[in-house]
Formats: C-alpha cells, sequence, structure tokens
C-alpha cells in the first residue's frame, strides 16, 4: 500500500525545491513544481511568472533611476508670528568725503586715486573747498591710510541725524554701527555686532518700526571736477536692508533716497532653506578672507581665521578679497582680513582694475547659502517739507527753509505685515517613497512581501546546508571505510605470519598487547613479538 502523497511531502527534507513552492507565498510558484501537473500547464505558470518578474524588476530599476537623479520641489508657504527679528538697516551717504575735512596731505596722497587730480591742480581744488592753499614749505607725512582717511573725512551720523525713534521710542547713534564698505563710512542699525541684543516688533505697519530723519549734508559735497568712475553726480542716501548674518552689499543692492522727500518702505521677510547636494548646491562653510589654499611667497595672508556664518554676500566679498590680495599684497577697505588696507596708489593702479575685472568675469563661485532670510522691499514717496511745515523745520534745526528742502528726508521702515514667506526645496521623492514604490509593485506583478525575500533567503540557507552537511558525511564515510579495509588487511596479514611460527618450538607469543578503537564495530589489533 503506497503512501499518501502528505506523507511523502513531509519525508522530504526543507531543501526541496518542491517542498519550498508548495509553502512559499511567491504566488505562481507552487503552481510550477506541483507534482502530477500536466507539464503545459507548469510551462505556462513559469512563463507568466518570469514576465511578471521581468516587469517588476523593470519597475524597480526604473525607480531608483528616478530616486538616483535626486529631484527636488520648492514649495511657498505664508506663515504668522508673534514677532518678527526687525532687519539691520545700513545707510551710506552718496558723498564719500566732506569737503571741510580734506587736508593738502589727504590731497597728496589721495587727489590723484580718489579724484582723478593731477599734482598742479591741489591749490585750484583747494580754493574751490573753500581752503587755502598749502603753506610754502608744506612736507606730505610719510605714511597714508585710507580707512582713517574716511573716517576721518566721512560724514559723522551725529551731524547727519536729526530725528530717529523706533516704535515710538527714541533713539539715536549709539543704536548704530559704523561700518566700512565700498561707498566708504557707513552706518548700520541693528547691526547685533559685540553681542548687542536684536530688535524685534510685535506689530506691523507705519509706526511699528524705524522712523529717521537725516541731513544729507550737500553743502559738504566734493566738486566734480572731472568724470572719473566713482564721481557721484546724485544727492541723498543710499539703503541696503538685510539680515544680520550677512555683511551690507549697499553698492550692489541699496536702494536711493532723495532729500526733500519722505521714503516709506514696506517689508515683508522671506525664509529661505535650500538642499546640501546631491539634491540641491547650498553651503554652510564659510571661507575665511586670511586663508588661500595656494598662497605664494609674497602671499601677505595668514593662517585661516575662526569660521564665520555663511552667506552668499560674505562668501562674493571673501573671494574679492582673496583674489585682490593675491594680485596686489592689500585689500581694500571695505574687504575683511588682516592683510594690509591698500594705499591709495595701489587702489588706483591695482585693486580697483582687479576687482572690476573680476567682477565683470564673475569668477566666484559661491553657492547658495543653506538657510538664509531675505526682505522684499515696497517703496513709496511723498514730499517735504510742506508749505505749512517749512518754516517750522528751518526754525528748529536753524537752517533755511530752502536748505531744508534741498538736504532733509525722512526714512519710514516697518513690516506689512506680522508673517512672513517661507520658501523651502524638499526632497521630491524619499528613500521611504521608493521602498513603497517597490513594496507596490513587488506586490502588484509578483505577489510578495519582505517575508517573501526572508523565505527565498532561508531556502537558500537549506540548500547551502545540506550540500554542505551532505559532503562532509560523505567524506567521513569514505574516511571510516579506507580505516576498515585497512584493519582488515593488517589482521590478514597478521594470521598469515603467525601460523608458520605456531609450528615451531619457539615459545609462544603474548596475546594482542595494544589495540586501537576505529568504530564501535571494528578494532585492529597490534601485535608485540620478539624477534
Amino acid at each position: 500500500m503506497k503512501p499518501s502523497s502528505g506523507l511523502e511531502e513531509a519525508r522530504r527534507p526543507a531543501s526541496d525545491i518542491r517542498v519550498f513552492a508548495s509553502n512559499c507565498t511567491l504566488h505562481g510558484l507552487g503552481h510550477i513544481f506541483s507534482p502530477g501537473g500536466p507539464a503545459l500547464r507548469r510551462g505556462l505558470w513559469a512563463t507568466a511568472l518570469l514576465l511578471s518578474l521581468a516587469a517588476f524588476l523593470y519597475q524597480v530599476a526604473e525607480r531608483v533611476h528616478y530616486y538616483r537623479e535626486f529631484h527636488h520641489e520648492t514649495t511657498l508657504e505664508k506663515r504668522e508670528s508673534h514677532q518678527l527679528t526687525f532687519p539691520a538697516v545700513t545707510l551710506c551717504n552718496i558723498n564719500p568725503l566732506r569737503r571741510s575735512r580734506l587736508t593738502p596731505n589727504d590731497l597728496h596722497w589721495a587727489g590723484t586715486a580718489l579724484l582723478g587730480l593731477d599734482p598742479a591742480e591741489h591749490a585750484a581744488f583747494l580754493h574751490a573747498l573753500g581752503q587755502p592753499p598749502a603753506p610754502s614749505g608744506f612736507m606730505p607725512s610719510p605714511t597714508f591710510d585710507m580707512a582713517q582717511l574716511y573716517a576721518r573725512a566721512g560724514h559723522s551720523l551725529e551731524d547727519m541725524l536729526l530725528a530717529c525713534r523706533y516704535r515710538g521710542q527714541p533713539c539715536g547713534p549709539e543704536n548704530f554701527t559704523m561700518v566700512f564698505t565700498r561707498m566708504g563710512q557707513c552706518y548700520t542699525f541693528n547691526s547685533g555686532a559685540h553681542g548687542a541684543e536684536l530688535l524685534t516688533t510685535p506689530k506691523g505697519g507705519a509706526g511699528n518700526g524705524l522712523e529717521i530723519m537725516l541731513d544729507v549734508q550737500q553743502d559738504e559735497y566734493l566738486p566734480v571736477w572731472k568724470d572719473v568712475e566713482e564721481t557721484p553726480f546724485e544727492a541723498g542716501i543710499r539703503v541696503h536692508i538685510h539680515s544680520q548674518e550677512e555683511p551690507p552689499a549697499i553698492e550692489q543692492l541699496g536702494f536711493g533716497a532723495p532729500p526733500g522727500h519722505q521714503t516709506f518702505v514696506s517689508c515683508q521677510q522671506q525664509r529661505l532653506s535650500f538642499l546640501p547636494p546631491p539634491w540641491g548646491d547650498c553651503s554652510s562653510v564659510f571661507l575665511d578672507p586670511d586663508f588661500d589654499p595656494d598662497p605664494e611667497p609674497s602671499d601677505p595672508l595668514g593662517p585661516p581665521a575662526p569660521s564665520l556664518p555663511y552667506s552668499l554676500v560674505g562668501c562674493r566679498l571673501t573671494c574679492e578679497t582673496r583674489y585682490v590680495a593675491r594680485k596686489c599684497g592689500c585689500r581694500m577697505m571695505h574687504m575683511p582680513g588682516r592683510a594690509p588696507v591698500c594705499s591709495p596708489q595701489q587702489h588706483k593702479d591695482c585693486a580697483s582694475p582687479a576687482l572690476d575685472a573680476m567682477l565683470r568675469k564673475d569668477t566666484c563661485a559661491c553657492p547658495n547659502p543653506c538657510a538664509t532670510t531675505r526682505y522684499a522691499k515696497e517703496l513709496s514717496m511723498v514730499r517735504i517739507p510742506s508749505r505749512a511745515s517749512a518754516r517750522y523745520l528751518a526754525r528748529k534745526y536753524n537752517r533755511s527753509e530752502a536748505y531744508i528742502a534741498d538736504n532733509v528726508l525722512v526714512l519710514d521702515i516697518f513690516f506689512e505685515a506680522l508673517n512672513y514667506e517661507m520658501v523651502e526645496q524638499k526632497k521630491a521623492y524619499e528613500m521611504s517613497e521608493l521602498l513603497g514604490d517597490i513594496g507596490g509593485q513587488m506586490g502588484l506583478f509578483i505577489g510578495a512581501s519582505l517575508l517573501t525575500i526572508l523565505e527565498i533567503l532561508d531556502f537558500l540557507c537549506e540548500v547551502l546546508h545540506g550540500r554542505v552537511l551532505g559532503y562532509v558525511w560523505s567524506r567521513r564515510r569514505s574516511q571510516r571505510h579506507s580505516s576498515t579495509n585497512l584493519g582488515q588487511e593488517g589482521l590478514e596479514s597478521y594470521r598469515a605470519q603467525v601460523l608458520p611460527l605456531s609450528l615451531s618450538h619457539r615459545p609462544p607469543t603474548p596475546a594482542c598487547a595494544v589495540t586501537k578503537t576505529l568504530s564501535a564495530s571494528h578494532r585492529t589489533c597490534y601485535l608485540v613479538t620478539r624477534l
């Protein structure tokens, strides 16, 4: 009587493919290896399984390829806030140097470089400034510092600032920080320098920000002697609204505020978040202006300084500093670092042309910062003073009405509303989405899951384990068989030698002296005999 198929399956080892196919959760595998089925039916099931597996692998390869392209998407969201940090506001008078503060020594050193003056024109220029000519025994100073020139002859905030209020509270020059830019000596409100606490505002609209009244001091403007590159033809101030983490780029990004007008600036904060490589190209590593990876022997730069927060403007400024310092051996006045400040002649002959050439070529490759804040602005203006207020302002500041109209301006900066825009780059395809797509395709085409993969791995381990154990046991069996044959041959040889000796008159030899057990059923006896 034949045993049932269930008993036959139970007697088969776990490494048998038919046992695995009947129990595996991979759809269709059991129909291919089912015993006794028609060959055509099993062939059709095998074809269907292979086609489904091929389609699944194609979809997986396409999804993996799409994931490795590292796509990203940009989202824009407007968020509410209870309070916002007020931005840094940098102000520069368009006129870099006051005419009343220039001296014959300044014209000797910087007249040619900054104003385009020939030495023979110094006396005429001093006369245009309303100053006496240089004395007969005039001797210029042995050295000259451009930063000291702008600090001494630049417009003073104490003289320009007529009124200042922040959120209705009075403020003054002590709330501003002096900073050098390419436009000369400038002043930044709410810079956060030296650990100062940043100002915030809990409301939007006019009256909840910074309101200042300035005197541009047109009577201190330098006369236009020649049309050189840095000759200003306009009057007023330049304003740059920026975050505290980046230096001002007022010569490139600043807007103008003219005298005789009140300028309203409505701001909206925008927070930008970018992705690092390979999804994006943002960076958060600050380039130190005092470090050059390939310095020349005469390079004045020292070892790298501590890292600073990364910003796009800061990266460009650092790149420009390195380039000018490597080309000219000095840095311009507004550039960071510990290299010496360029002299007026170095500024004219090397630094300024090198910087202009670099900006035209745009050789600085600066990626976007991974997180930054910028401010969108809307400007509107009204004339000031009105006819009703002109006489009052003239009397208040001890100036004529014409002077007030030509020199006084009001700047009102505030948030439009107490919200901000969040511009954020996000990964378009996450790893979780890739795994979800692979799992979905796996279930759709072959009806498998992660546990099915574990079943296949377990079967392969069973097969490998069975083959290895079979090989080991076969080796042991062959060694045991060869040892048994050697024992039998030794015993037969012993009997052949002992039989003739037993017929002689020699005394009987002792019994087996040494035995060695090879297995439970075989023993080999070694005789120790006397010769």
